[in-house]
């Protein structure tokens, strides 16, 4: 007679055809009835091993009947109860073109319940290789590591969904090696190329309003397609961005929210603009400032506004750039032209200036490489000749003995002599991440880089204290980029916990949400904390 097992351990016997086939309920019907989940193996021990595998799995899980539908009809329903009601229409119809093209094909029929981290490997490998249904001429018909990893996104969303939904006992794209990611650099007009493209721009006198309005305001292709008459204050010269335009299935125009909350802005423009503008306004007749040629009771089209793009490009002979590309452009520009971060990320939209730096680190260290000369230049009396001829300079240098300043007192700084007229101070507290964080000073004499240093220490104290208090949300030089902007983002919407989708509106992999999600929740306890 067989030992009673324990209660919990599954059920277990041997089959006619000598295999062992095991049994355990993984959930419930709506009528009561048990849901079970079977395994069978060669051996009784291989089977046993099986069953703990498979009880550790789904303990604590009571999956739902639907559990065994397919993978397609679960994302179909993920597409219009999760995602429509918080994603544009645009956004929308590229996760379904994702999930027709790229996923249905090889996973839509097997049920939901029974998708396994293997079947993602294996589809993401067929999808680097033949996931494109046109041949390439340079790639042939593998696709791009980055779109694999945005298929990724959307199917790991969908997923959770489903682990919420008791469909699944755990989500199987967690912890699935993705593609690395490989940023292209960005593409601008240079100076140039910018005078060749506004010299064509000039010739069209339909286009040249908006392309000349894009240039300065670095809007992006559905919000300048939104702007309405309403929306243009003169007398400030100011513009305010209130809605994009998208185009649906099938090309109906809608008018929707900004990408971000951040999107909701109001720039002021340049003076050139403001008087293109009152000019455009007195002669038009339409409540949109860049309406349809031909319909002007309707926006210009996005995609309207791209082709002609193209075929301005093409006849000024220039690089065939994306129209996000003239954001760039404006962007690069303004830095170039001593335009601060924290200003152009309010013109631009984004939702933290941490995210400006990221999109544009080859512009500030750029920058950052040019203030270093200029300091070497204006402080040190160096002349930039001499810049190419430092070997030979530092061999005709007399010898140079740095004055020892006295040990200073915890909390005032660091300052020495470095040349015969140039002094620096660094001050390096630890700021509410737990981590030191440097800044420098310099003078041209002890006493200048004295004073300097003292204001500069009183300053980044007022920050600490500001970040402490949730009075700021800019984290000092040195911090992640990617963690200034999760952080950011946190502090605006402290109601968000999914970190699905803060990946999503930061455009980060969830992995890296997931890396500085509880530390900066963490300090934001700790600045509670603090606060009280």
């Amino acid at each position: 007679m067989a030992k009673r097992r324990p209660s919990g351990d599954g059920m277990v016997r041997k089959r006619e055809d000598g295999r062992w086939e095991g049994r355990i309920v993984v959930g419930h019907k709506k009528n009561g009835d048990p849901i079970f989940r079977y395994v069978s193996a060669k051996t009784q021990k291989e089977l046993l091993a099986k069953l703990h595998r498979n009880l550790e799995e789904y303990r604590d899980v009571d999956l739902r009947e639907e559990s065994k539908m397919p993978l397609g009809e679960w994302l179909d329903r993920w597409l219009e109860e999760y995602a429509a009601p918080s994603v544009r229409p645009s956004t929308l119809e590229g996760y379904r073109g994702y999930i027709e093209r790229n996923i249905n094909p090889h996973l839509g029929s097997k049920a939901v319940s029974k998708i396994t981290a293997e079947d993602i490997r294996q589809l993401y490998r067929e999808l680097q290789e033949h996931g494109r249904q046109e041949e390439h001429p340079k790639y042939g018909y593998k696709l791009a590591g980055s779109t694999i990893r945005r298929i990724h996104s959307v199917l790991h969303e969908a997923l959770d969904a489903a682990a919420q939904e008791n469909l699944i006992a755990r989500n199987p794209t967690d912890g699935i090696v993705l593609p690395r990611k490989k940023t292209a650099p960005k593409q601008v007009l240079n100076d140039h190329q910018l005078e060749r493209f506004m010299t064509v721009i000039r010739e069209d006198k339909v286009w040249y309003d908006f392309f000349y309005t894009e240039l300065t305001t670095g809007l992006r292709r559905g919000e300048i397609c939104g702007l309405m008459w309403q929306d243009f204050d003169e007398a400030h010269g100011t513009l305010t961005v209130r809605r994009t335009i998208h185009a649906e299935r099938g090309g109906r125009l809608t008018a929707g929210e900004t990408k971000t909350g951040a999107g909701k802005r109001v720039i002021t423009l340049p003076p050139s603009t403001v008087k293109l503008l009152s000019e455009r306004g007195k002669r038009s007749y339409s409540e949109w400032i860049f309406p349809d040629p031909l319909r002007p009771e309707r926006p210009t089209r996005p995609n309207a506004a791209y082709v002609r793009m193209k075929e301005l490009l093409k006849k000024a002979g220039l690089p065939s750039i994306r129209f996000h590309d003239l954001r760039h452009t404006f962007a690069t520009m303004s830095l170039e032209n001593g335009m601060d971060i924290k200003t152009l990320s309010a013109i631009v939209g984004h939702v933290s200036s941490a995210t400006t730096l990221n999109t544009y680190t080859h512009i500030t260290d750029e920058m950052r490489r040019k203030a270093a000369v200029s300091i070497d230049q204006g402080i040190a009396g160096v002349e930039a000749a001499a810049a190419g001829k430092e070997e030979k300079a530092a061999c005709s240098e007399p010898e140079f003995t740095p004055v020892q300043s006295a040990r200073r007192r915890p909390g005032t700084g660091y300052l020495k002599q470095i040349k015969e007229n140039l002094w620096e101070g660094r001050y390096s507290p630890v700021w509410p991440d737990g981590k030191k964080h440097s800044r420098n000073v310099y003078g041209h004499t002890e006493a200048e880089c004295e004073e300097k240093l003292k204001n500069l220490i009183l300053q980044m104290k007022a920050e600490i204290a500001a970040l402490r208090s949730g009075a700021s949300t800019e984290y000092p030089d040195g911090v992640s980029l990617k963690k200034k902007a999760i952080a950011a983002y946190l502090r605006e919407h402290p109601g968000v916990t999914s970190k699905g989708i803060i990946a999503r509106e930061l455009g980060m992999d969830r992995s890296t949400v997931q890396r500085y999600y509880d530390e900066i929740r963490a300090e934001f306890a700790g600045e509670d904390n603090w606060a009280s």
